[in-house]
């Protein structure tokens, strides 16, 4: 596609379940001087063209015809993950001008270095909506790195239609699958779900802390503890480079959201307590306690979602790219290994306790 200067820029959207609809759609909305919803595309032609119909876009149920559509400048891939990565390559290949992708961009270390090949050959800037890496709360207290000595991510939600539903009125949303916890391999696709599905929020940021004491500390994971938590969550204990780090998640039908992240060092501490996905109240609370003192920064009035978009309109005018594609495959690899490890945990506990 030949680079074009229009206002505001045209986006095509693969995957039109509760995510793009309760998420990127509200904030796209918000954003209208930068972006618009030009076509949406979902396999089920019902959902397709509902979505579409809000925002007065064209509709498919074929992802090339989204690709091959000239106004579209810019792709969301917003499909289950098994198909993330190689939408994410055709998206690239097809000549767009950049690829926003949901969290995780691929589901293996050989997709992840197609991905990276496919960015080399065509020069197409990719951001992936891990959104907590664009919350002003995290991008506040990490201005000023420390070595951490410990590391924790702790989930507290209910269910995600309950805030779906408060966002807007989804369409064919999937069932839940019900699950024997005594069996094994249901505990392993638990907890290595958990860290792909809700842990990978977090772990970009968990990631980059590491790094303030060793660049390396990520490659040397070793997952120690982990296990299911009912109704649905995990808790895993692992280390990375001698750094102890403690993966939490539970969602259940309380209706208190907590979500926090809490990088401990030898004498000093930050925090971030971010607001659901699905809510648009703005961003997480920061706060740093050092020499004695506390300090929280004030939330900003647009919340991780809205972070990662307006960069990404940054980067489609020419903007720098905040987390480059090669920051991207790590931190895709370190999830991945922590999801492989965390899973034979689990399994291994559960057979060796029958």
């Amino acid at each position: 596609m030949t680079p074009t200067t229009q206002h505001p820029i045209r986006v095509g959207i693969l995957g039109a379940g509760p995510v793009a609809q309760a998420i990127h759609l509200p904030t796209l909305s918000r954003l209208g001087e930068d972006f618009r919803v030009t076509r949406v595309m979902d396999v089920d032609a019902a959902v397709a063209e509902s979505v579409a119909g809000r925002v007065g876009a064209a509709w498919t149920t074929d992802v090339q015809e989204l690709l091959e559509d000239p106004a579209v400048d810019v792709v969301a891939v917003c499909s289950p993950h098994p198909f993330h990565a190689a939408q994410v390559i055709a998206a690239m290949r097809a000549g767009k001008r950049a690829v926003l992708c949901e969290k995780p961009f691929a589901v293996s270390g050989d997709e992840a270095r197609e991905i990276a090949e496919a960015a080399a050959e065509t020069g197409v800037p990719i951001v992936v909506g891990a959104m907590h890496a664009y919350d002003h709360g995290w991008l506040a207290v990490s201005e000023q790195p420390f070595a951490p000595t410990s590391i924790r991510s702790s989930i507290v939600l209910p269910p995600n239609p309950r805030f779906e539903d408060f966002a807007t009125e989804v369409l064919a949303r999937p069932a839940m699958p019900g699950r024997n916890p005594h069996d094994p391999e249901v505990a392993a696709a638990a907890v290595s779900g958990g860290v792909m599905g809700l842990a990978i929020h977090d772990l970009p940021l968990i990631r980059e802390a590491l790094s303030w004491g060793d660049p390396d500390a990520w490659r040397k994971v070793r997952v120690v503890g982990a296990e299911p938590l009912a109704p649905f969550g995990y808790l895993i204990h692992l280390e990375a480079g001698g750094v102890p780090i403690e993966l939490h998640a539970t969602m259940s039908e309380n209706w208190n959201p907590d979500w926090r992240l809490t990088v401990t060092g030898a004498d000093q501490e930050i925090g971030v307590e971010f607001t659901p996905s699905y809510v648009q109240a703005g961003s997480g609370t920061g706060r740093r306690f050092a020499s004695g003192r506390i300090t929280e920064f004030t939330p900003a009035d647009f919340n991780g979602y809205e972070g990662e978009w307006r960069h990404f309109a940054d980067i489609v005018r020419g903007g720098e790219q905040r987390i480059p594609t090669a920051e991207l495959i790590d931190d895709l690899v370190f999830a991945l290994e922590i999801a492989e490890q965390a899973a034979d945990t689990a399994r291994a506990a559960l057979a060796a306790a029958a």
